[in-house]
């Protein structure tokens, strides 16, 4: 019992249970919308590292997939590993349009040209600028925890929808 039911009866218990529930609707709605704020500015902070494969076979590359929704660049080799929403790419590190290199704009969350500001999604889909399609993925397959990526194809949303479709695997 509140000291003010002991104390007064009943007068005050509705005036504390109000302003409880005042307080307790204003912190979840704070909560709600700081937890939108930061789902928003997460979706453009894909984390961006710079790394080498783990391993080299002839023309299949070897990389850790990342743990969580990020990219991994592989200057040397010209491939980005890419996993986000649940998916795993491999990018040709070159945009399609004149083989610039591309590069992530975390503040926009996105993919841009260094050249000509063609623009793309973190899983390659073409938005805006001067080329005239998606970027280019490797063909690629899961082993374990780790991402076998055939560099020695690459794939045209263009001229091989379904394969550029397909070259993805489960994070």
């Amino acid at each position: 019992m509140r000291d003010c039911e002991s104390a007064r009866g009943c007068a005050c218990v509705g005036r504390d249970d109000r302003r409880d529930f005042l307080k307790h609707a204003a912190a979840l709605v704070a909560g709600a919308v700081a937890g939108l704020g930061a789902t928003a500015r997460s979706a453009g902070a894909l984390p961006i590292a710079f790394g080498r494969p783990l391993e080299a076979s002839g023309n299949e590359l070897t990389y850790p997939i990342p743990a969580a929704d990020g990219a991994t660049i592989d200057r040397d080799n010209g491939v980005i590993v890419v996993r986000n929403q649940g998916q795993v790419f491999a990018f040709n590190l070159s945009c399609p349009h004149e083989n610039a290199a591309v590069r992530w704009k975390a503040a926009l969350g996105r993919f841009e040209c260094s050249r000509h500001d063609s623009q793309y999604t973190p899983a390659g889909v073409y938005t805006s600028g001067r080329a005239t399609r998606n970027m280019d993925r490797f063909p690629v397959k899961k082993n374990g925890s780790t991402l076998v990526v055939d560099v020695s194809r690459l794939i045209q949303s263009d001229q091989q929808k379904a394969a550029w479709d397909g070259a993805a695997v489960p994070a």
